[in-house]
């Protein structure tokens, strides 16, 4: 197949010229830079204990710390994909690093807890550029069938693993360094990362004359309404799922997001365009991502205070104790589903892959209060590690092909949009079901005249294993809609990968 069949890859691609030999160090640049938002969002789980003495904050507010980042994340996600295709996805991806560095640095100085807290709404505000647009230069630099699987493979291990490196590196941070540091370690991979965008990332952004105008009433609309719903689930936790707050939050979310889908129908310059999830395998991607991460989220959360709490694990020893889960799903990412997408049909990836991971969720609903991590919990991760690592690959790469360029970032931004909020959603859902289940189990045992430690301890590990019990539920689940919803075939010889349509006309872009 010529390369005058192909669409414009990084840098611009004409007839008779080859794709830039840097593209894969290109590929190094955004894996470090996606790395870095994705154990964000745990790396601080590890470090909040000792950033709540050292700044004298109470347990009420010690939330914040994690929810302002999730709010400003998982709301401006789609805003930041669509500036990603209005100015430039490499110019968003490169503020985005220099802000996300600033924002860390600041969280890392803070002397009271307000400057923290808005340190990391900071972080959330330019992760939200910095994500969408690193996964749409991605897309749009890997057109080549083989190539691209390659590469989805490394970032899906970055992706579903990101998460379990955090909390690894929170715990070497926190015990050998300071938990300021959890923050001021982002300084330095922003700035290697920005290097190496500056001197190895191309772009294609719209020319003046064709650069569509910003959806303002769409941004108020699907922001205000994942900014609402991101809010409820985090104050769902500690009021609980009934709280006339929570409620009305959920509540005035779905009415907003409802008025969002009506407005984009009908707007001149729609902030997401309707075909974008109207296509039947797109959609089943992103619902898939967002219920497998509900899942998975929920393992994380009760293994890291099984581990901590109930076995007294230290941070690093905690931290170390995931390190299966992250090898498990580098290993099925990159050698596995990467060698087997060209071949499959991506359903029957996503189908296994969800299965083994609810296999791994199922064995940990048999957690006993005495020290199991042989038995029990090795296993699953190395189950559930795997389950995703097949998985993460394949939505990725269902939910952002075929889209032309000019609307990859707000594509890409849908995916992790769908990862925030199953996030948000996973936490608060999955530790509602635990605390009443193990509140429940202790009652009943003080019914019967049997209190104590031992007591409330078996409560605890009761109630984790009743709400894994539901996470694998919702993994099943994940496994059905994307059986059942993902019907694209293999990738087809001969045909590039980024499934551009026919209507994408190259000569209306302008090389940034």
């Amino acid at each position: 197949m010529s390369s005058a069949n192909q669409p414009p890859i990084s840098p611009p691609h004409r007839p008779g010229t080859e794709p830039d030999p840097r593209r894969w160090w290109g590929l190094v640049v955004i894996a470090v830079a996606q790395l870095m938002v994705v154990l964000d969002a745990t790396i601080v789980n590890i470090a909040l204990p000792s950033a709540q003495r050292a700044l004298g904050m109470s347990d009420s507010n010690r939330q914040w710390v994690i929810t302002a980042y999730t709010l400003a994340f998982g709301g401006l996600l789609l805003l930041g994909g669509r500036i990603a295709d209005l100015a430039g996805r490499k110019r968003t991806f490169c503020t985005g690093l220099v802000g996300f560095a600033a924002a860390s640095a600041i969280g890392g100085a803070a002397h009271n807890s307000g400057m923290l807290f808005a340190a990391r709404a900071l972080q959330g505000v330019f992760g939200a550029l910095l994500a969408p647009s690193a996964l749409s230069l991605l897309t749009t630099t890997f057109t080549d069938r083989r190539e691209r699987s390659k590469a989805f493979g490394i970032y899906g291990a970055i992706a579903g693993g990101g998460a379990a490196i955090g909390l690894i590196a929170g715990g070497l941070l926190t015990e050998y360094l300071d938990w300021r540091w959890c923050l001021y370690v982002n300084v330095p991979i922003a700035l290697v990362a920005l290097l190496g965008a500056l001197a190895l990332l191309h772009d294609h952004r719209p020319d003046r004359a064709h650069r569509p105008s910003l959806d303002l009433p769409g941004v108020l609309l699907g922001c205000g309404g994942l900014v609402a719903i991101v809010y409820a689930c985090s104050e769902a936790e500690p009021r609980g799922w009934g709280d006339p707050l929570v409620l009305g939050l959920l509540c005035g979310g779905v009415a907003l997001l409802a008025a969002f889908a009506q407005w984009q129908q009908h707007a001149p310059h729609p902030l997401l365009p309707v075909h974008v999830l109207r296509d039947r395998n797109r959609g089943g991607a992103v619902l898939t991502m967002g219920l497998a991460v509900i899942a998975m989220f929920g393992m994380f959360l009760f293994m890291t205070y099984y581990l901590q709490v109930v076995l007294g694990y230290s941070p690093v020893r905690t931290g170390l104790a995931f390190l299966p889960v992250t090898a498990s799903i580098v290993l099925a990412s990159t050698q596995i589903s990467a060698r087997l997408m060209n071949h499959l049909p991506p359903r029957l990836l996503m189908g296994p892959g969800t299965l083994l991971a609810a296999a791994g969720l199922f064995l940990l609903t048999f957690l006993p209060v005495e020290p199991a991590y042989v038995s029990h919990v090795l296993p699953a991760e190395v189950l559930v590690g795997l389950g995703m690592g097949l998985t993460f690959m394949p939505v990725m790469d269902v939910a952002t092909r075929g889209v032309a360029p000019q609307d990859s970032g707000v594509t890409s931004a849908t995916v992790n949009t769908a990862q925030q909020v199953g996030g948000s959603v996973g936490t608060a859902l999955l530790n509602t079901i635990a605390t009443s289940a193990g509140t429940a189990y202790v009652a009943a045992r003080a019914k019967a005249g049997v209190a104590g430690v031992a007591v409330a301890k078996a409560g605890v590990v009761h109630g984790f294993n009743v709400a894994i019990g539901w996470a694998a539920v919702i993994m099943l689940t994940a496994g059905l809609v994307a059986t059942t919803l993902v019907t694209a075939g293999a990738p087809k010889r001969g045909r590039p990968e980024g499934g551009y349509p026919a209507t994408y006309d190259p000569h209306r872009m302008r090389a940034e």
